[in-house]
């Protein structure tokens, strides 16, 4: 069953404004460019995967799309997460597409495997399913995936993994849930950067080289990061 992977992304500048305290606006541009960028490859390394929609209106993310041969969507009106995954859904449910997987683009570890254990199986038994991966914390919802597309109603944002599972049963789908280290970690603050940092200093990802890895060590922000921890610690001491 072909499965379409599903990006809303809305714009690269003033992106990730929550790390305006530990990174200019360059910075965080590049950096959200990069984490992107590590998301796609991940699908287009995934078999369970046949095609990906993007849906943006920023040209320079149409660009970065073209290059991992996604097509474009122009995002709905009014404009929103919400109604971008659920406009997407009705669209490739009316296009006969069986299942959708919801991704963001700042979950740069993820990797094929991991969609793998997402899609692997699903869909398949003729009844409306829904598989979630939450962050790390329980919180917030990293992966979604819809079988068939247009079968739920979403809730992103605060608490988002706990109101889907409510949404799912309210529907009559029991939710199916699994938690995956790499994309449980989504980057929105400088503790999720220096996680980030942490655990790709300490584990070998697969052999992978991911893009945010490689422009946080050679910018020079994971030791700037690493210094100011350093020095925060010590002053607390």
């Amino acid at each position: 069953m072909t499965a379409t992977a599903v990006l809303p992304i809305k714009q690269l500048q003033n992106a990730k404004q929550r790390l305006s305290d530990v990174l200019s606006s360059g910075e965080r541009q590049q950096l959200f460019r990069c984490m992107v960028e590590d998301v796609l490859t991940a699908v287009e390394a995934c078999s369970e995967i046949e095609r990906t929609v993007i849906v943006t209106d920023d040209k320079e993310v149409g660009l970065l799309g073209h290059a991992f041969d996604a097509e474009i969507r122009p995002e709905p009106h009014p404009a929103g997460l919400i109604e971008a995954v659920t406009e997407t859904g009705r669209q490739l449910a009316s296009e006969g597409i069986g299942r959708m997987v919801f991704l963001p683009g700042d979950v740069p570890l993820i990797s094929a495997d991991e969609l793998s254990v997402v899609l692997e199986g699903f869909g398949a038994s003729g009844d409306a399913e829904l598989m979630i991966v939450p962050a790390s914390d329980l919180g917030g919802t990293n992966c979604l995936a819809c079988s068939p597309p247009d079968c739920m109603t979403y809730a992103f944002g605060h608490d988002s993994f706990r109101k889907h599972l409510a949404i799912a049963r309210s529907r009559g789908i029991e939710p199916q849930v699994a938690k995956l280290p790499g994309a449980g970690l989504d980057i929105d603050t400088r503790e999720d950067l220096e996680s980030l940092i942490y655990t790709t200093g300490r584990q070998a990802h697969q052999g992978r080289e991911y893009s945010t890895v490689r422009y946080l060590n050679e910018s020079g922000i994971a030791l700037r990061l690493k210094t100011d921890k350093e020095v925060r610690n010590d002053s607390a001491n």
